[in-house]
């Protein structure tokens, strides 16, 4: 698949295009996002004063949300070529990661849409020489714990793998490796606060993002995060198969 021909995919499955996201949402997460808020801040240290209307500008540039300020409630975009762009940056990455045979770390706070995302990622580094890095288990983290599922690093609780925009399970799982006289990875792939936290802490890290989470594009925009791709991150699994298949493609991996 090339890029117009991956572009045109996505749009049509709406993990970019008229996305699920509500404007109203991507605004108000703007406004949470400046003013710290712990689901929306995702360990982002700000490294320069930002305004309302810088978020809302760098929105629209990194990601592709619609430019008019009068436009509060409805359907908000993402750009298809933008997330091909940034797909293509981060697969770049992550096979020159892997053909290094470097130490690359997993994590994410959406399973139920990016788990088998990055567990194929996992799998094609693994497969290709690099190190899948392993967190020792069981790190207790609000009423649950941290696990490392398929390689991926979740949070789970009450038998479930939870969503989570929180930073702090990265922290701890940091924390753990260091403790256990492991080194810190090479490179990070993440999303939601796992990216976050693993960019502030100055590791080179790649991660996807939606159109509600600001604080990703800010770390990248302040050149924390190496690359942010704007994406709907939850979409059910299968639809992002293609996805999957064009970044191990372009990245030069094997489908392990």
């Amino acid at each position: 698949m090339n890029p117009a021909e991956l572009a045109a995919y996505l749009d049509s499955v709406r993990i970019t295009g008229l996305v699920a996201t509500p404007r109203q949402d991507n605004l108000k997460h703007m406004r949470l996002f400046l003013e710290r808020n712990e689901h929306l801040e995702f360990g982002v240290e700000h490294t320069r004063d930002w305004t309302y209307d810088d978020v809302f500008d760098l929105m629209h540039e990194r990601v592709g949300t619609s430019p008019d300020r009068d436009h509060t409630e409805g359907q908000d975009t993402i750009d298809a070529g933008k997330c091909v762009a940034a797909l293509d940056r981060f697969a770049d990455r992550l096979g020159e990661s892997a053909r290094r045979r470097e130490r690359i770390l997993f994590a994410t706070g959406h399973p139920a849409g990016l788990l088998p995302v990055h567990a194929a990622f996992a799998r094609a580094v693994a497969a290709a020489g690099a190190t899948v890095v392993r967190v020792p288990e069981g790190r207790v983290f609000g009423a649950g714990d941290i696990r490392q599922v398929f390689g991926v690093l979740v949070w789970h609780q009450h038998g479930g793998l939870m969503h989570t925009h929180f930073p702090e399970p990265m922290r701890l799982s940091l924390d753990t490796l260091t403790a256990a006289g492991h080194d810190l990875p090479d490179l990070v792939v993440a999303d939601h606060g796992w990216a976050g936290h693993a960019a502030n802490a100055g590791l080179p890290t790649v991660g996807f993002a939606d159109c509600n989470d600001p604080g990703l594009f800010v770390s990248e925009a302040q050149g924390q995060l190496d690359v942010a791709v704007p994406l709907d991150d939850n979409v059910t699994p299968g639809l992002y198969e293609p996805l999957i298949d064009y970044v191990l493609g372009r990245a030069g991996l094997p489908r392990a």
